[in-house]
Order: C-alpha cells, then structure tokens, then sequence
C-alpha cells in the first residue's frame, strides 16, 4: 500500500477526463472535497468534450459495430486526437465493463502520481483499440452497468482527491475509513443521543476506555469484512 505521506507532489495533481457530457461534471467538482481539493492547489482539473475532435459537421463520435449486431460504438481517433491533444500521460484509464475492479490501493496510486486521464465510454461500447493501443489500463467499479463512463469517473475522481493534501480539514478522518491501508470494512459510528427512540449507543463507546473502543471498533470491522464477503460483492462494475 503507498503511504499517504508520498502523495504530497509540489505540483499539482492533473486529472483529464475525456467525455460527450462534460457538463456532467461542472457542478461535482464545484463542492465538497473536490472543489476544497482545487482550492488549495492540489489538483487541476481538464475536462474536454469528445465532440471536439470529431471532423465532421454533425460532430459524430459513434458508428454501426462492424459484424453487426444491437447498438453503437464509440470511434476510435475521437479519444486518440483527445489524448494527444492534452499530453496527456501514463496512467490513462478507460472505464470499461471489462476492467479490473477499482480499490483504495487505485486511489492511492493515483493520489501519489503526477497525472491521470479517464476515459469516459457511452453507447454500446468503446471501439476496442482504444483499450488495446490508447489506455494504459481498464477499471470497473464492479459488477454492473451504468449508462456511461461517467458516475464511474466521478467515483473515482472523489476517492483519489480526498487523499490529496487540503482536501480534508481532518486527515485522521480518511486514516479511518474502510479499506485504509488494505484494511476491510471500518467499524460502524453513533453520535448523540446515547438513546434514540429505545435503541441505545453500545456500551462500550460510551466507557471512555479507549484501549477497549480501539479493540471493540477493530473486531467489529474484521467482523464486518468477514461478512460482507458472505453475501453478494460490495461494489459493482460500471462502463
């Protein structure tokens, strides 16, 4: 696992995203955590319109698969001449349902790095050179399907920038989360009142023993983790 402490760069982390919507992610990355992250120079944000590197007066960036079949895939040059147009670098990522599930150690990763690029899919599919000869790697956010590439974009974007330097007032916060440091699921949280509508706080928190809440709060969550893989996967796959 990268250690928190290597994400901090001098310069600012760059994340392109290449999509037909880019006004989907105007208002996201204007608040919260994002905007916080931007704010204080930890990030830089580039989103570009597919549709600008098409060349023809109808701007299409999507034709009929060849050996037929339902549904329409996304052209090649469009995300080629968009990638080459920002200098974009290594890692580029196409969200695909084929893709390797996205993790905390992705965000990590991508948290310590210099630049990275999303590739947002629409339609049926994305031509398969692109996955071949443009994007460096493939992610998913798991085991379903989403309209398009970019929820799964958003997704990932927030998971990485909360990690960036100023993007939280309270980094012991985000040292706590599910999945830290490889860690599982974190232990469930309660706040005031001790009793709500007959359904009290366990004991426990409210001992004021903090060895024994830090040994409560670790059980809980390997008991949790343990869990969750009992039943259907916690996250899904998206396009």
């Amino acid at each position: 696992m990268i250690d928190e402490a290597s994400a901090m760069t001098t310069a600012p982390l760059r994340v392109n995203v290449v999509t037909i919507f880019p006004e989907f992610f105007a208002a996201p990355l204007a608040i919260s955590i994002p905007a916080r992250a931007a704010a204080a120079g930890a990030v830089h944000y580039r989103v570009v319109d597919l549709r600008d590197f098409t060349h023809d007066r109808h701007r299409t960036v999507d034709d009929y698969p060849y050996g037929g079949g339902p549904g329409m895939v996304m052209k090649p040059a469009p995300f080629f001449e968009a990638v080459e147009h920002l200098g974009a670098q290594a890692p580029i990522v196409l969200l695909s349902p084929r893709g390797r599930r996205f993790t905390q150690h992705d965000a990590h990763r991508f948290a310590a790095g210099t630049e990275l690029t999303l590739l947002c899919g629409h339609y049926k599919d994305v031509d398969q050179r692109v996955a071949d000869h443009l994007a460096t790697e493939e992610l998913s956010l798991g085991d379903f399907v989403l309209s398009g590439g970019e929820p799964a974009a958003l997704a990932i974007i927030d998971a990485v920038v909360r990690l960036l330097p100023g993007a939280m007032s309270d980094h012991d916060s985000a040292a706590t989360d599910s999945f830290y440091r490889g860690a599982g699921v974190s232990a469930p949280s309660w706040t005031r009142p001790e009793e709500y509508r007959g359904h009290r706080v366990p004991d426990v928190l409210l001992s004021g023993h903090h060895a024994r809440i830090a040994q409560w709060r670790d059980a809980e969550g390997r008991r949790r983790s343990d869990a969750s893989t009992d039943g259907l996967p916690r996250t899904g796959e998206a396009t």
